[in-house]
């Protein structure tokens, strides 16, 4: 009975999240044509075309077509799995954001999951010595790296420690003065990776270093810990036994930090020359490719979609009274 009502809850959340990918298409595509400017301006450039020239290349673009016949036909494509086509990179839009893929999960996953792992930590250490100097002190850096703006951030880290310690690189992924292979690669890009990801990752490690230290406080101060205690367990064992009941809401603001993470990706990519996604979101909008610029979009909310919906089945294997709701 379990596992139906399991397989049940996963089924529906599947379906709840058809109306809500259609209905983010649709915001994605009102939004991208009602901002001011015009891609074909773009497109031609300094150049001087026709009307004849400009009417054709908008027939050729389907800018021609009434909005509504736009929106069906975009709604059509992205749901057969087509995207698009890039006209100003000249390129499928598929291509372009799977190329970017890679290097912009190696920013994300590393800044999260470092400080997301340090954050919980330092706030189960912290949790057992309420008001104590150390807690004190991971409270103020908390506030202050949650407060710090992460583009703030990005050029104070560049400009100390890459133009004047020269500890770091200043740009890029990996070096474009040698052509490093086997682990020489990976320590050229470790040695890239670690700025932009210590700035990206120091509000999340703030984050959860609040949250966790609310709900381990919480957690140790409920009466089955205090029997835990009194029948001899040792303080690992308590912290072991807190940790899972108060893992709930560490699992929320996961969820929550990894789709709010692209927006801090974009800025910090744009100062440290990262070519992720983020990079790319820019000079979409940048160059007004509405294809790219709306295949984005569609591709970020199809993975907050389904981040979201991991989270919910993690949060009902955790909490089974998730799956009776």
């Amino acid at each position: 009975m379990s596992a139906l009502a399991t397989l049940r809850f996963i089924g529906l959340k599947i379906l709840s999240a058809i109306p809500m990918l259609i209905g983010v298409i649709t915001v994605n595509f009102i939004l991208v044509h009602l901002a001011p400017g015009d891609p074909i301006s773009v497109l031609v450039g300094e150049t001087a075309p026709t009307q004849e020239q400009m009417a054709e290349l908008a027939a050729k673009l389907g800018l021609d077509q009434p909005l509504y016949v736009q929106y069906w036909e975009y709604l059509t494509s992205v749901l057969q799995g087509d995207l698009g086509y890039s006209y100003v990179m000249q390129a499928n839009v598929s291509d372009l954001i799977l190329a970017r893929v890679p290097s912009t999960l190696v920013l994300m996953l590393t800044s999260l999951l470092i400080f997301t792992v340090l954050g919980v930590g330092l706030a189960i250490l912290v949790a057992r010595k309420p008001r104590s100097m150390f807690d004190r002190v991971g409270s103020f850096v908390a506030v202050v790296g949650y407060s710090v703006p992460a583009f703030w951030l990005a050029q104070i880290a560049l400009v100390v420690f890459a133009l004047n310690l020269r500890w770091f690189p200043t740009s890029g992924m990996t070096s474009s003065r040698h052509a490093y292979e086997g682990w020489a690669y990976v320590g050229d890009v470790l040695l890239h990776l670690i700025l932009p990801a210590s700035v990206l990752g120091l509000r999340y490690l703030a984050i959860n270093f609040r949250y966790a230290r609310a709900s381990m406080r919480d957690a140790l101060s409920q009466d089955y810990i205090t029997t835990a205690r009194a029948k001899g367990l040792s303080e690992g064992r308590v912290l072991l036994h807190a940790f899972r009941n108060g893992i709930l809401p560490i699992i929320t603001v996961f969820g929550l930090n990894f789709t709010d993470i692209l927006a801090g990706t974009v800025l910090t990519e744009i100062v440290f020359g990262w070519p992720g996604l983020g990079r790319l979101m820019y000079d979409a909008m940048y160059s007004r490719d509405y294809p790219l610029l709306m295949g984005m979009f569609v591709f970020v909310s199809i993975g907050i979609i389904i981040t979201n919906l991991i989270i919910d089945i993690v949060y009902s294997i955790f909490d089974p009274r998730v799956r009776l709701k």
